[in-house]
Order: structure tokens, then C-alpha cells, then sequence
């Protein structure tokens, strides 16, 4: 049984939905100040948004494409107490449904954001973690670059783009093959990660019992599939194929508060919710994990490899079943 300090995750991690009016409009149902807030329309094509307090209000990623950080006047233009306001730039549009997952920052939660300037020679970056990163997801904000991806099951030979549905590619130039410690991370000489004067934003991630996973599962191709545990009775999950090209699927309860967890929204793309075929990639999100339920590529396929980040609805010593 997986015990935890965190008793109430949603001091740290919680997802809101609400309906865009194309005016400002404050969201104030969280149980703490988010530092950083990712969007989505779920029935309409605009592209995701996140938002940080480290570089501060109305600056926007995209995450599903490589843009520059953009100056929003009308974006998210406040971090409250409570949630946050935003005004009309695609993500309060009339007549469009919005999720938002926000994270607190926090090394008691297992989340840090750093902001470094690149040098375009191998270094090392100081994070305040205080413990060794297990994923990290790197932009460079003033120009066109992918996002790269570290996630410890894969190595720190190789790395994921979130923006694609690219397999793991091996380049020692992202994170100079070098392991993070608790303390710093490596990066190379790579545009993406390391031009020298420009700006770059990172999102470091580590295991919290009770309220945080950052792990992976090998598929059996069998509708039975292994079941994943996480310790805790997942709220969000965020999955990728690492030996082969599928999205970074997207499923949270606010969206899907039954099982199985049919609405999904993919990282790397703009589509709207998407409800999955057949099964083909449909979770039973458990009170002590989640099992994939089906045998298709997307989750399940015969030994192939997937990482995965979650973060708890409940701990498990205190979770009920779905």
C-alpha cells in the first residue's frame, strides 16, 4: 500500500471544465494558485495552451506545434488565489466546452518549473526538485523548436517530441547522455534544447507516493491487459507509444467520470475530444492504478513499450473503487 503525505491531491493537481462566453471570465473552483494551467477546447480544433507563473501571465506555448512563445494580452491575465481569469484568445470562446489541468508548483508535489538561457555548450541546469527528475518537458520559447520530452523508462540517450507522434529517437545532443540528478540535468548542444542567448522553459516531474507516477508498461496484445499500478486512484494520465509512432493520449475524470474512460484529448494535436473506437484505447482508471482495455497499438500492442504520467484523484489508502 502506497502512503503519502499528500491527503488531498487537489491542493496541488485538479482539472475544471466551464463553457467559453468570448468575454473575461474567472474560474475560481480550485483549492490553491496554479502556476501552471494547460488548455483545451474539447469541440472545436484550437490549438492546446499553457500558461506559467514563471514566465508570467498572457505568455503562451502551444504545445500540439512548435510556435514561439507568444504575448497574449488576452490570455490567461491573472493567477488567483483560487484558479485564475482569462479574456478571449481561444480559450473562452462562445459556444465552445474547455478543460484546464493545473499544477501547483511544488517540490513537496513532485513539480518544478525552470527557466534557463542557453549556452550552445553541454552543461548542466539547476532545478529545485529535490530529487532526481523522472520526466521533463523542455520548449525553447523564441523560436520554432520542438518540445522534448525526457522520460526515465526510455533513457537519457534518447527522447520524445510532445508536439508529434514521433517514436523515442536516440540524440545525444538533448540531454548529452547524461542522467539528471537532484540537484541539476543535462542538456547538449541541440537547437531544441541549448541555443546560446535564447530562452527556454522547462517542467520537471518525479514520483510522489499516493500522488504522483511517472512510470511505464510493456502490452500483451490481449484484451486482458496488464494492469498498471500507480498507487493511487488516477485523476489524469497522459500516455505515449515510445517504439512507435501514436499520439500522447489525454484522459482525466472530470471529463470521463466513468470507466471506461472513453474522452480523450491527444497532446500533440488539435482534434477535438475524441471518443475511442472499439476500445482501442479506453482505461478502467482503478483505485489503486489503471488497466488498459484493449489490444490495439495505441496502449496494448504485443511488447511494445509505453511511459506514462498520472497524477491522483485519491491516494490509495484512502480511495474508493470506480
Amino acid at each position: 500500500m502506497a502512503y503519502t503525505d499528500i491527503d488531498k491531491p487537489s491542493d496541488y493537481f485538479e482539472t475544471v471544465l466551464y463553457a467559453g462566453n468570448s468575454g473575461t471570465q474567472s474560474i475560481t473552483s480550485l483549492d490553491f494558485q496554479p502556476d501552471w494551467c494547460w488548455f483545451k477546447a474539447r469541440n472545436n480544433t484550437d490549438t492546446h495552451a499553457v500558461f506559467d507563473s514563471v514566465r508570467g501571465v498572457t505568455k503562451r506555448l502551444i504545445p500540439d506545434n512548435t510556435t514561439a512563445e507568444g504575448t497574449q494580452s488576452n490570455g490567461l491575465t491573472h493567477f488567483l488565489s483560487n484558479g485564475f481569469t482569462v479574456a478571449d484568445a481561444g480559450i473562452v470562446n462562445q459556444g465552445y466546452n474547455y478543460v484546464a489541468w493545473n499544477w501547483k508548483e511544488s517540490a513537496d508535489a513532485g513539480f518544478d518549473i525552470v527557466a534557463y538561457t542557453g549556452n550552445g555548450s553541454n552543461r548542466t541546469i539547476s532545478h529545485n526538485l529535490g530529487a532526481v527528475p523522472k520526466m521533463m518537458i523542455v520548449k525553447e520559447r523564441d523560436n520554432s523548436n520542438d518540445w522534448k520530452v525526457y522520460h526515465h523508462s526510455i533513457g537519457n540517450g534518447k527522447s520524445l517530441r510532445l508536439d508529434t507522434t514521433a517514436v523515442a529517437a536516440d540524440l545525444n545532443t538533448v540531454w548529452n547522455d547524461t542522467a539528471p540528478t537532484s540537484s541539476v540535468f543535462s542538456i547538449g548542444t541541440l537547437a531544441d534544447v541549448n541555443i546560446s542567448g535564447e530562452k527556454y522553459i522547462a517542467y520537471l516531474f518525479r514520483s510522489i507516493d499516493g500522488y504522483c507516477k511517472v512510470g511505464s508498461w510493456t502490452g500483451n496484445a490481449n484484451d486482458n491487459a496488464h494492469m498498471v499500478y500507480t498507487g493511487f486512484r488516477p485523476a489524469w494520465v497522459m500516455w505515449k507509444k515510445t517504439s512507435g509512432a501514436e499520439n500522447w493520449f489525454i484522459v482525466d475524470t472530470a471529463r470521463s467520470p466513468f470507466n471506461p474512460t472513453k474522452l480523450q484529448l491527444w497532446a500533440n494535436d488539435t482534434v477535438v475530444e475524441q471518443t475511442s473506437g472499439a476500445g482501442a484505447s479506453d482505461l478502467d482508471l482503478l483505485s489503486n492504478g489503471f488497466k488498459p482495455r484493449g489490444a490495439g497499438g495505441a496502449m496494448n500492442g504485443n511488447n511494445e513499450t509505453y511511459i506514462y504520467l498520472a497524477f491522483a484523484e485519491q491516494p490509495f489508502k484512502n480511495s474508493n473503487a470506480r
